[in-house]
């Protein structure tokens, strides 16, 4: 008769998922030490009977009662009886390698050329159903190590793993160029379309990494988009910079000119006057640039804009008074845009305002009610208001109806009948 064991328990590695006890006899007092992270199965011609968690057990009859139903018990304390016990190893085995034996094939979803990649990355696996496990895959063998596992799942992996892939690249329109950055999202994607094909075994996916794909470097047609693709990268981000540049270029010269602003204030203060009386002094300069004496009127009003200015300023006004002495017999005015105050025919800025003053051509007029210039008409072509007629002796403006000018008594056209 064989050596009946007194004590059971585990004997085998921690990457071993199942593993067969050496021993197959045993009576009621054999001890069975049972692992936290271990079970152990009783099989009997050929069936899964008893399965035990962790802890120390005795074999007696009610901790074996599957067992206990095929053989009658003899008198006496001790009753040997002939299984086999399997220990399955539960703790998460980790690590565990996986790669497609060949290349993934589709249709790059950006830019619609063929492709191929190869995939490998690494799996966590744990028992999930022992019975199960024993059943469909273990069946008559001594052991199951991970590597033995990995063999007999290579088919179907390969083919799920694939076919998953491919799917999801599709569905997801994920750039071959930019699948790294998918590689946590994918992972998870393809766990989820795996767990089920797994717990059929009895086995439970805890964790599936996609850790590298391999990508088809050789091929020109990949070179060629992989060029294109990172050239347009390039070209957006050039454009980027230089619209940022423009940004800050603008930004410097608005602070230039608001610091240029506060300084010329300044200086305008320490010095004793305003911007309509610097104004002021432009306008002085112009008309002293101007020939003829005909100015001197002009001259006085641009004095008139700059009185109180103090000494400061009195060294311009003699320049001014001492370069407009030469002849000039007209005294023509025109009006500013914007305020509508007589200014002289040379000032290029409004004595009230500051305004610039642009030049009228010989077929346009200032109107009196908007101010814009117009074609000399009936009507102002901006506002539509009638426009004041002038003396054609003297020039001076008449009002509405009038029949001789007020300033120098012409008669009007129009008017002899009357």
């Amino acid at each position: 008769m064989a050596q009946i064991a007194d004590v059971i328990k585990y004997e085998g590695d921690n990457t071993t998922f199942v593993w067969k006890h050496p021993c197959e006899d045993f009576n009621t007092t054999t001890q069975l030490i049972v692992h936290e992270t271990q079970q152990a199965l009783f099989f009997m011609n050929g069936q899964a009977l008893d399965l035990f968690e962790a802890g120390r057990h005795t074999l007696e009859t009610q901790n074996i009662p599957l067992i206990n139903k095929f053989f009658n018990r003899a008198t006496g304390d001790k009753t040997p009886f002939h299984c086999e016990v399997y220990f399955i190893n539960k703790t998460e085995q980790m690590a565990v390698k996986w790669g497609t034996d060949s290349k993934v094939e589709y249709i790059e979803p950006t830019y619609g050329f063929p492709i191929q990649i190869g995939a490998s990355g690494e799996m966590n696996l744990r028992v999930e159903h022992a019975r199960r496990l024993l059943i469909k895959v273990v069946g008559t063998e001594n052991v199951l190590t991970q590597a033995a596992l990995v063999q007999k799942f290579r088919a179907f992996l390969m083919t799920r793993v694939k076919t998953y892939m491919a799917n999801y690249i599709k569905e997801n329109s994920i750039n071959i160029f930019e699948i790294d950055q998918k590689l946590t999202e994918m992972s998870g994607s393809l766990r989820e379309m795996l767990l089920s094909d797994f717990s059929g075994y009895g086995v439970s996916l805890v964790h599936f990494f996609v850790t590298t794909i391999v990508k088809p470097e050789e091929d020109s047609a990949y070179r060629k988009f992989k060029e294109l693709h990172f050239r347009q990268y390039a070209d957006i981000a050039e454009a980027k910079l230089r619209q940022n540049v423009g940004i800050i270029d603008q930004q410097t010269d608005a602070e230039r000119i608001i610091i240029e602003s506060q300084g010329l204030a300044q200086k305008r203060q320490i010095e004793g006057y305003t911007y309509a009386q610097e104004r002021g002094f432009d306008v002085a300069e112009t008309v002293a640039g101007n020939e003829g004496s005909g100015n001197m009127a002009n001259l006085g009003i641009g004095l008139g804009v700059m009185a109180g200015v103090g000494s400061t300023v009195g060294g311009v006004v003699n320049q001014a008074i001492d370069g407009a002495m030469s002849p000039q017999t007209n005294n023509v005015s025109t009006k500013c845009f914007k305020c509508n105050t007589d200014v002289p025919a040379n000032a290029k800025f409004c004595l009230e305002c500051g305004e610039k003053i642009e030049v009228l051509a010989a077929n346009e007029i200032t109107c009196s009610s908007c101010g814009k210039k117009t074609h000399k008409g009936k009507f102002c072509v901006e506002c539509g208001a009638m426009l004041a007629s002038k003396c054609p002796k003297c020039g001076n403006e008449l009002p509405s109806g009038a029949k001789f000018c007020l300033e120098c008594g012409e008669k009007l056209g129009g008017n002899d009948n009357e």
